[in-house]
């Protein structure tokens, strides 16, 4: 029997108890540990290396009592993922969720809060989150912790923090800070930090707990963006480039030669972070009006690219409706995964490529050209064209995953139940 116990700092209850005391092996952190009655009896393995402490819980065998003390609930982001994941079917007996705890301490509901885990690669998703959603709460880790989140998004993202600190025991501290003074300050672990837009830190009533499903319509017609002269990626395009770029929650993205901020907005809608760029002001102006009239999170950058994309963090996926072949590659160099390009000239397309595939993207093209329903007098319609459009673009081979030892085999045997018999099946159908 494996039980898993989630502590809080209350009192555990008599089944946790039963099951501490009953326990060979008793697994958790070292402050959880010396917060709980272990018996002098039970072996104790510190939760560092946490392959090592699942490897010394599978060696311990079916026939061996097994307690594991996590903090909170250990279900939510905790250790009860993993131990499903190595065929265990543990007792869980869950405390209070420390996000939850950390929304009361700041007075807030949380069902529309985003909840992301800042552990391992994650680290900059989390950030992106935190810079397109107005309310995150970010389990943090070691290394990466209130200063190291508050120095990605000071001074580019205005928020503030509530930093809460080993709650629910006795030394808890729970601190609202500016992200500019959490730089600064000392933290101690463990904590959950709030990230919040103060003017939408509290959200509309919705249906769904955390960030709120994708939009009802992509790829709007040009009509919903305030643009010039035309000067806006068709509804089309925009389509085939939002099924190429992939915009997603914790993704950031870059608009290069925005002119309209169509596509950025369009990105943003889908919950990505998303930097619009271009060298106009005026054109500066008008995406910031658009994406107020849209409701969404864009941050707009002035500037001559590639200079100007030097200061902007990492993008997962670009999209350059400007530039020439020079800015493609500045693009390339950086994007995690792909850039999409729009080109109106066939001439581009060749140096466009090179520039993609030097930086070690797979390259494709393709022509794009919509015949719109028009009408005509008398109740007929024709087809009227659009203006033929050469897309680009080039997706970057995913890293190899690091090899995980394969614990199937050392998997416990499971009894299936079998299927009914396939004519009784039938028969009661």
């Amino acid at each position: 029997m494996i039980t898993v116990i989630g502590y809080d700092g209350s009192p555990l209850p008599d089944a946790a108890r039963t099951a501490l005391e009953g326990a060979a092996l008793v697994v958790g952190g070292a402050r959880n540990l010396a917060a709980v009655p272990v018996p002098d009896t039970a072996r104790r393995v510190v939760l560092g290396d946490l392959a090592a402490a699942l490897d010394e819980i599978d060696a311990a065998g079916a026939e061996t009592n097994v307690a594991v003390v996590a903090s909170g609930d250990p279900g939510f982001f905790g250790i009860v993922r993993a131990l499903r994941e190595r065929g265990h079917r543990p007792l869980v007996l869950p405390a209070l969720s420390s996000v939850a705890r950390a929304f009361a301490r700041a007075g807030l509901p949380w069902d529309d809060a985003l909840v992301v885990s800042a552990h391992g690669r994650q680290s900059r998703r989390a950030v992106n989150a935190c810079r397109a959603h107005p309310k995150v709460a970010v389990l943090t880790a070691p290394g990466f912790g209130p200063a190291e989140l508050a120095r990605e998004l000071f001074p580019q993202t205005p928020r503030t923090f509530v930093v809460c600190e080993n709650l629910g025991e006795p030394d808890e501290r729970v601190v609202h800070v500016r992200p500019a003074e959490a730089t600064t300050r000392p933290w101690r672990d463990p904590n959950v930090v709030l990230v919040l837009d103060p003017s939408r830190s509290v959200g509309a009533k919705g249906w769904i707990a955390g960030t709120p499903p994708g939009p009802a319509g992509w790829a709007l017609p040009e009509e919903a963006f305030d643009h010039r002269d035309s000067m806006v990626t068709k509804a089309e395009v925009r389509a085939f480039a939002l099924a190429k770029l992939g915009p997603r929650v914790g993704d950031m993205v870059w608009d290069v030669g925005a002119g309209s901020g169509s596509v950025a907005i369009e990105c943003a809608r889908f919950g990505a972070a998303v930097v619009a760029v271009d060298r106009d002001a005026a054109s500066c102006e008008r995406i910031r009006a658009n994406v107020r009239a849209h409701g969404v999170k864009v941050a707009v950058s002035r500037g001559e690219a590639p200079r100007v994309l030097e200061h902007l963090p990492e993008p997962d996926a670009v999209f350059v409706g400007g530039g020439g072949p020079q800015v493609v590659r500045a693009c390339a160099a950086r994007a995690l995964r792909t850039v999409v390009v729009a080109l109106a000239a066939a001439e581009r397309l060749r140096p466009t490529l090179d520039a993609l595939t030097a930086e070690g993207l797979t390259a494709q093209a393709v022509q794009l050209q919509a015949n719109r329903l028009s009408p005509l007098p008398g109740d007929v319609h024709r087809l009227a064209a659009t203006n033929p459009v050469f897309v680009v673009w080039g997706d970057r081979e995913p890293p190899p995953m690091p090899s995980a030892r394969n614990h199937r085999a050392a998997r416990r045997p499971q009894t299936i139940a079998e299927l009914p018999d396939d004519s009784h099946t039938r028969s009661a159908q």
